[in-house]
């Protein structure tokens, strides 16, 4: 019996992560990196889409601004407009790229998307650890403040203590004095 080739195995988790965006507060990727990760032609996935706008809700699946094409020009790796597909492209969220695999209907396109949904999990989980971290360094950083002031105070007193010790003013002798009668 062959072994089955899983695209696991085909493509790299490096390679997905890269083609995740955040735009709009969601994790999205773009209708042409898509595309190649699922074998198609860009205009062939967009034709999909169309016959079937009633599956992809706008929590699903969008489509870029001017602006936001300007923005992801600018701010990530893509060298241009062009390198978008030549249109506004559109934009998938996690529930938008199952979405897709099903009007898809291709083995890889259903093995492609287990693995990005797997992915963007595995980003939500390292999101919450560095939020819990970061509230952990916050928690650390307020007792180190803490601390910083009680040594300062401690010198302060050691300072005032040796000052004393320095100028000590002449002291009133008590008791019984030899001579004074």
């Amino acid at each position: 019996m062959p072994k089955k080739i899983t695209t696991a195995t085909i493509i790299p988790q490096e390679v997905v992560i890269n083609k995740i965006y955040f735009l709009r507060n969601e994790k999205i990727m773009l209708d042409r990196d898509l595309a190649v990760l699922y074998g198609v032609k860009a205009i062939r996935l967009r034709e999909q889409v169309k016959r079937n706008l009633t599956k992809f809700p706008l929590h699903f699946m969008f489509q870029l601004t001017r602006q936001e094409v300007e923005i992801m020009v600018s701010q990530n790796a893509i060298p241009s407009k062009k390198h978008l597909g030549g249109t506004s492209p559109y934009a998938f969220t996690e529930h938008g790229v199952l979405m897709l695999a099903n009007v898809l209907k291709s083995e890889r396109a259903i093995q492609v998307s287990i693995r990005i949904i797997e992915l963007f999990v595995k980003l939500r989980e390292m999101l919450v650890t560095h939020t819990e971290l970061r509230l952990e360094i916050e928690r650390i950083k307020k007792k180190m403040d803490n601390h910083d002031k009680n040594i300062e105070l401690v010198f302060q007193y050691l300072d005032e203590l040796l000052e004393k010790k320095e100028n000590p003013k002449p002291r009133k002798q008590i008791g019984y004095k030899p001579g004074s009668e």
